[in-house]
């Protein structure tokens, strides 16, 4: 484990240098809150962007309120664009492991219900083929069974423009949950703290967890 968070350590910086279209690649994931998940990843150097939406489901262009209703089968899911002349495919998968709790079958930290579910959406038999060694090497690492399934290829539809980048919007909220007026980047950190999301990876991964101290 700790060789593993000496190199995920290593990847975490601010996004690197510009690099042409054709040679990024994507990976989409699913890990409960897609806010989180996209906070995470934008923080990986050699990553250009996460995206915040919805994979997996029945419902064509889906709604976040249909698919937190239930019903749809979608996933809150993350699209991750990236140079992998910069972060390779194995990083990426070796670090959304060790970012959830892949023991939860029925969602992750107090988010409960289908839609929280965490996957991983292969493009192709070769990101298959690596999101299961990667699943392997962690169960290895955790000693304990992973319930994440690797599933086929899926429809990505994007989130709207509500949700994008909501970690660090300086937007306010006229009312939510978690305070009145606020931004969203503070509603993101005090929802984060309150559903218990780095509490339970820093317990479940210890020092191998990427995106907690």
């Amino acid at each position: 484990m700790l060789s593993l968070a000496a190199a995920a350590a290593a990847s975490l910086s601010m996004q690197s240098l510009p690099t042409s279209a054709a040679e990024l690649e994507t990976l989409t994931v699913a890990g409960g809150c897609f806010w989180c998940v996209e906070a995470d990843f934008e923080k990986v150097k050699g990553v250009k962007e996460a995206v915040s939406g919805f994979a997996g489901g029945r419902t064509t262009n889906p709604t976040y309120r249909q698919v937190t209703a239930g019903g749809t089968g979608h996933y809150e899911a993350v699209e991750i664009t990236y140079d992998p002349a910069v972060v390779s495919e194995e990083t990426l998968l070796a670090m959304f492991f060790r970012s959830i709790d892949p023991t939860d079958a029925g969602g992750q930290f107090c988010d409960r219900g289908e839609s929280y579910r965490t996957a991983i959406f292969a493009m192709d038999a070769d990101q298959k083929a690596a999101a299961e060694r990667a699943k392997a090497e962690a169960a290895a690492d955790l000693g304990r069974e992973i319930v994440t399934p690797v599933l086929g290829a899926a429809t990505f539809y994007p989130a709207d423009a509500y949700h994008q980048d909501y970690y660090k919007s300086y937007d306010r909220l006229a009312l939510s949950s978690v305070g009145i007026g606020i931004k969203k980047s503070t509603a993101y950190e005090r929802y984060r703290k309150g559903c218990g999301r780095d509490a339970r990876v820093r317990e479940l991964w210890g020092s191998a967890a990427p995106f907690v101290g």
